[in-house]
Order: structure tokens, then sequence, then C-alpha cells
């Protein structure tokens, strides 16, 4: 279960999982040959900063941006997500592998959108020992979005007019369900409810009455749009940031309320926050909310070599006096 967000110049989203799969993050420069899983090879392509499970030195990616400022994140999809076998006259791309394929050519969401019309996307797992994801994917650029479906019915590419992802049901019952949150409202409520009489407004907030405060997929969905729609900021890059975090840790899962079997419960293990303009890639992690950067242009990126770096997993605690 996990939640995604466009907002303004920045992409990012929660990882909510009961485990982890020892993620880090991962630049992969212009030159790295990139070995597609059938016969597919690029060794000049955009450079790309991300969050991966590395093995073997190939970058499973959860979610990235490239140094166009194209970001993509895959989110689970169960119930929903089906793929195909291969297919001829079309570029077979497993489902592990899109997001790298993706930010390697494609420099904006128009590009996207026109390599995705000849993708087939594949049962193809990446070993015998990782199971078979079943994802969607959200892309973006700091001007629009997008989200693309893999089902039973074929390939569905949705615009996405809140920049906003999360898991089931399918993207476009997720915009209808949106409808039912028309009364919500960030100002104090209009005495509409009972006629000639006015009514006592013992709370601030009282607008967002109705707004979910559950865990659920379409809950999270409904409040990170309202939240990101909503959030301002004065435009500075620190504030952004920050503002970002917050859009995101309205939809986090502390331990305990999520439980998937007895002692074993969902938590939020990251939450990202990348700067398309720049190359940032900003994240905080369940035990350590201090913010921490990786810049990829610090790196080489014609270098032929994935560099990575380990998540910074536990926090302190500043003493002030």
């Amino acid at each position: 279960m996990c939640t995604a967000v466009r907002y303004k110049s920045y992409f990012g989203r929660t990882l909510d999982y009961e485990f982890s799969y020892g993620e880090t993050i991962a630049i992969v420069p212009r030159n790295y040959k990139i070995k597609f899983r059938n016969n597919n090879v690029i060794e000049k392509h955009n450079a790309i900063i991300g969050m991966a499970h590395m093995d073997n030195d190939y970058p499973l990616f959860y979610d990235a941006i490239n140094e166009y400022g194209l970001g993509m994140a895959g989110l689970n999809f169960v119930g929903n997500a089906s793929y195909n076998e291969l297919m001829d006259n079309k570029t077979n791309i497993a489902s592990f592998e899109i997001i790298l394929y993706i930010l390697s050519i494609a420099k904006n969401v128009l590009e996207a959108k026109k390599l995705l019309e000849n993708i087939n996307i594949t049962n193809q797992k990446y070993n015998e020992f990782y199971p078979l994801a079943s994802l969607h994917w959200i892309i973006a650029d700091k001007n629009s979005s997008i989200v693309v479906e893999k089902m039973a019915d074929g390939l569905h590419v949705y615009d996405n007019p809140y920049g906003v992802l999360t898991n089931n049901p399918p993207f476009n019952y997720q915009l209808m369900a949106i409808n039912n949150y028309k009364n919500l409202s960030t100002k104090d409520p209009l005495d509409n409810a009972l006629r000639d009489n006015e009514l006592y407004q013992y709370s601030r907030g009282m607008g967002l009455i109705g707004l979910p405060g559950d865990l659920s997929s379409q809950s999270r969905f409904v409040r990170a749009c309202f939240t990101s729609m909503n959030s301002i900021t004065n435009n500075s890059e620190k504030q952004n940031i920050h503002q970002f975090f917050h859009i995101l840790n309205n939809v986090c899962q502390p331990r305990g309320m999520c439980e998937i079997k007895p002692n074993e419960y969902e938590i939020s293990i990251y939450t990202s926050c990348c700067d398309l303009d720049k190359g940032l890639y900003y994240y905080q992690t369940y035990d350590n909310y201090q913010i921490t950067v990786v810049d990829m242009h610090k790196e080489n990126l014609e270098s032929d070599k994935v560099v990575t770096y380990p998540m910074n997993m536990i926090g302190e605690i500043k003493a002030q006096n």
C-alpha cells in the first residue's frame, strides 16, 4: 500500500510494506549498459536517480527520476494488474524493468506516452526468488502526470489531473469516487443544515468534516488529493520540500495501525521527494525524519558504473538543554 504525489516541480511517494527488500539510492549514469530481458540493450541513455533494490549490479527501481525531470513510480495493484506473454511486433518490456526503460529514453510525459504505444508489459519474473509484482505506475514531469495500468482488458493510460496515485481500485474509479467529497472546504462551513437556525461552530477546521482518515487506498487518494491541491507555500525551495513531506506524511502508516498478520504490521518504510528541476533525491525513513538528500549531478554522469548510497535509517534526537 503506497501513495505517490506530484506537487509543483516535486515528485515522490511513500513505500508502505511490512518488510524491506534492502532499498538503496541508486544513480544510473548515461553510459551504464542497460540489458533488458528480451535482448534489448541501451548503451547511451538518460541519467537516472531513484530508490532501488540492487541485484548483481542491476537496479530494480521502486521510484526514480531522470536528468530531464521525468519521474516514475510503481505502486501495488494486486488483483487488477495483468501482464502479457511475449508479443511479436511490440517492444516487450518486463514489469520489473519498465521504470528503467521509460526513464532511460523519455524526457517528458508526452514522450513517455509515445513509448507506451508500442510497449507490451510482459509477465516475466526477474528470477525465481522474487515474486511477480502486481503494479500500476504514475509518470510525471513538472507540468503533468499520467497513470499506466495493464489489466486483463488491455493497457490503460489515464491523464492524472491531481498528480496522485494510490492502489486499488483502478484509477478511473478513483477519479469518480472523489466526486463524493465536493463539499470539503478549507473555509468555515455554512449553516445549510437547519434552515433559519445559526449553528455553533465549536472548532476550527470543521469544513474538513468528512475527509476520510483511514488507511485504505481510496481514502489515502482523497486525502492526498485534497491536501496537495490546497497546499500553500511561498515557493522557496526549502519550504516546498518540507511542504511535500507534510503532504505525504499525512498518509503515512504508523506501526500498529495496519496488521498484516499477528505481530506483523505494514509501515511507511520510506518517503521520497524528488526535485524534478535539479535531480535531487530527498528522503525520510520510518525511524529517521531527518531529511537526507542525494544529488545525481555530484556524480560522474558519463560513467558506466551504478553509484549507490545506503539509506540513513536511524535518526537522532537533538538535546536542547
